[in-house]
């Protein structure tokens, strides 16, 4: 049985609401204002809230700012309900992360039928994710073990060769053995990294304490960290020339290592899926209250089937293309990106190149 949260400071349309949806089969719970609103969403995580808007000490869209904050309830929907029947204010509802709104007074029928609609969407939405992640320990069962062999094999293979050779070889001959041999390790570490990062923000989700701490840092100058990132993503590529990188200076509440994590893993699939000459273009804008991050290649692209697999350790045309890494640098990027209340979204074409774009809420 789903629970809705139902905030309002009028007891007479508080009443009204709870107990339709009461008797329409629901569990309720009640607030008077935003502020005990966001309280009871982040204990209680209920499956949909209904607020009105304008209320004391704090209004429908300040407490909807403040739950998407929070990994607890980021993801919960949020119908609005106002005497404000007007376009304006209904944008501004939709612009704040609403998912609905409905003009006061509302009848039954209404509410039952917005409140069916949007719980039926977070049931999908529930569905898919489920899938996604039963797809993505597939793929860590049977990718995993092939991508951490592949290194291995070559750090011991040319181990070997050394070993065998018992020191006749050529000294290029050895430089080169150990330039293999590094180049593996690289791999290797990297690998292991980014697994050991997604294991820790797995496990952040089960400490409600420690989850809130690692959201609660600030960087103050965000654009500094982007360039940074992917100045050195690129470098690392010998593709400084192909770099664009423009970016605003803002505040963003999360770590500096995570910013850093999340471009570089961003900029390093965008080297890697395009030919060197091709630009690799970093930029950052300020959208009202968001930030708004864009890495964009020029590379071979995805078709949508692709990217609506992103994030579940899927290689794609590996029969066609070398890659490596099982896809793990996108999905820690993409889990960073989610733990700090932010978003998301990939559009490709196959051939024409990829924009990944996020968005956090800006720190004022």
């Amino acid at each position: 049985m789903a629970t809705i949260l139902v905030v309002d400071d009028e007891k007479h349309i508080r009443d009204f609401l709870a107990d339709t949806l009461h008797y329409a089969g629901y569990n309720t719970i009640a607030a008077a204002d935003g502020i005990l609103g966001a309280e009871l969403a982040e204990k209680h995580a209920p499956d949909l809230i209904i607020s009105d808007v304008n209320m004391p000490h704090q209004g429908g869209f300040e407490m909807l700012k403040q739950i998407r904050t929070m990994a607890k309830t980021n993801t919960i929907p949020v119908i609005f309900l106002t005497a404000e029947d007007n376009a304006p204010a209904m944008r501004r509802g939709m612009l704040s992360g609403a998912e609905d709104y409905i003009a006061k007074p509302v009848s039954p029928r209404d509410l039952l039928s917005s409140v069916e609609v949007q719980l039926q969407k977070r049931a999908m939405l529930e569905e898919k994710h489920n899938s996604t992640l039963q797809l993505l320990r597939n793929n860590i069962l049977y990718a995993l073990p092939h991508e951490l062999r592949t290194p291995l094999h070559l750090i011991s293979g040319y181990a070997h060769l050394l070993e065998i050779d018992g020191g006749r070889s050529e000294p290029e001959d050895v430089l080169e053995s150990a330039h293999y041999i590094k180049m593996a390790a690289a791999r290797l570490e990297r690998l292991i990294e980014n697994y050991l990062v997604f294991a820790q923000i797995e496990l952040l989700h089960t400490n409600p304490a420690e989850l809130q701490a690692a959201q609660n840092h600030i960087v103050k100058d965000c654009g500094a960290i982007i360039e940074e990132a992917a100045r050195a993503n690129a470098m690392a590529f010998d593709r400084s020339d192909d770099l664009q990188v423009d970016v605003c200076r803002l505040a963003l509440r999360i770590s500096e290592k995570n910013l850093y994590k999340i471009i570089f893993e961003l900029v390093d699939n965008a080297c890697k899926f395009s030919e060197p000459g091709r630009p690799v273009i970093v930029r950052s804008k300020r959208e009202a209250d968001r930030l708004v991050i864009v890495v964009y290649d020029e590379g071979r692209g995805m078709s949508h089937e692709e990217t609506e697999t992103l994030g579940a350790y899927m290689q794609f045309g590996r029969e066609l293309y070398e890659q490596q890494g099982i896809g793990l640098g996108f999905t820690v990027a993409k889990r960073l990106v989610e733990l700090h209340g932010g978003a998301i979204k990939v559009d490709s074409q196959p051939g024409k190149g990829t924009a990944i774009s996020i968005r956090f809420s800006a720190v004022d």
